[in-house]
């Protein structure tokens, strides 16, 4: 669907050239969430700006169904942006028009009929749940729902591609979990591909089916969410793992445990799919001869299945402890012993 080349951008300034994103490979498929992480500074933005030539590339080429978008004139571009919809992190509403008049605004530029435009704005009026609110201005309206008027202006030309810049970072917690399903929903119903900006692994992990770490202006890492969860490589990456899976009393805890059980194994267990809902600790203690202190223990849900760590002390004579957890890793657990504590 998406297929990005050596992809670079340099701002060029008074005094020195700026890399925002250099040499960056990506392929995205069609109907897939994809999501960039990344810090402040990393090129995410100016990455996802680069997909829609609101920004021009210094180098590189983007395709999008075979379409070199990085090449278009700027009469093929006008018609290759109907494809493409984008959701900002300001909502770029316009303030003097209802709800209603800003979804129906893209249509208008398009050349779409007073008729047509009103069928359209009322069926996407409805999708993404602002029935009785078409008249309202984006004043009367609050955050999440004045974001929910930006993705239906931004599917107004039905595209084929939706880009999310920070599309919940404005909003608070509980109302980015609403947009967040909304954007879910949207992937489901219309195989829609969304490509997601987001310095929040809550994000990533909530909704997106494969995620790239950006850093520096490059792709440092790049998987399935599940897999990037299980085994983050790079030292940025498992910083974001660890805003959803982290435990900042983890390694006091584990002292303290040490320092009270000196004898035995330290272990954390990870678990993957339907093993997460299995009562392994139990099987453990029931086959073997060992005591199991369960220390930390966490589950979370991703869109590819659910990923569960648990940190254990086993206790008892060590020849039983390795025959506890070679059957450990028999039940396709994946096993890291003697943690750092």
């Amino acid at each position: 669907m998406i297929s990005i080349k050596g992809l670079s951008k340099v701002f060029r300034t008074k005094d020195q050239d700026v890399h925002a994103v250099s040499d960056l490979e990506a392929t995205i498929d069609s109907g897939e969430i994809f999501g960039v992480i990344g810090y402040s500074g990393a090129g995410k933005s100016t990455f996802i700006r680069l997909l829609n030539r609101l920004e021009d590339p210094s180098g590189g080429t983007i395709n999008i169904d075979d379409r070199e978008i990085s090449s278009l004139s700027k009469g093929d571009l006008r018609l290759a942006r109907q494809d493409m919809g984008m959701i900002f992190q300001h909502f770029n509403l316009l303030w003097s028009r209802t709800v209603e008049d800003n979804i129906a605004f893209p249509l208008e530029i398009a050349g779409v009929s007073k008729e047509e435009r009103k069928e359209r704005v009322d069926e996407l009026v409805e999708l993404v749940g602002l029935g009785g609110r078409g008249t309202s201005y984006p004043s009367q309206l609050s955050g999440g729902q004045k974001q929910r008027v930006g993705i239906a202006r931004a599917l107004a030309n039905r595209p084929k591609v939706l880009l999310c810049d920070e599309a919940t970072s404005a909003l608070d917690p509980e109302t980015t979990d609403s947009i967040l399903d909304l954007l879910v929903d949207i992937n489901a119903k219309l195989g829609l591909t969304i490509v997601l900006i987001t310095h929040e692994m809550h994000v990533i992990r909530k909704i997106c089916h494969r995620v790239a770490v950006m850093e520096d202006g490059k792709i440092v890492e790049e998987g399935d969410v599940l897999d990037v969860f299980l085994r983050p490589k790079q030292k940025v990456t498992k910083r974001f793992v660890d805003q959803v899976m982290g435990d900042p009393d983890r390694e006091s805890s584990l002292s303290l445990i040490k320092e009270e059980y000196p004898l035995g194994e330290v272990a954390q267990f990870h678990f993957v799919g339907e093993r997460t809902h299995q009562a392994l600790i139990s099987e453990v203690s029931r086959k073997f001869q060992v005591d199991v202190n369960v220390l930390h223990g966490k589950i979370t849900q991703t869109q590819k299945g659910a990923y569960g760590t648990l940190i254990v002390h086993l206790e008892g004579e060590k020849e039983e402890i390795e025959r506890a957890l070679t059957y450990v890793r028999e039940t396709s657990v994946e096993v890291e012993v003697a943690l750092d504590v």
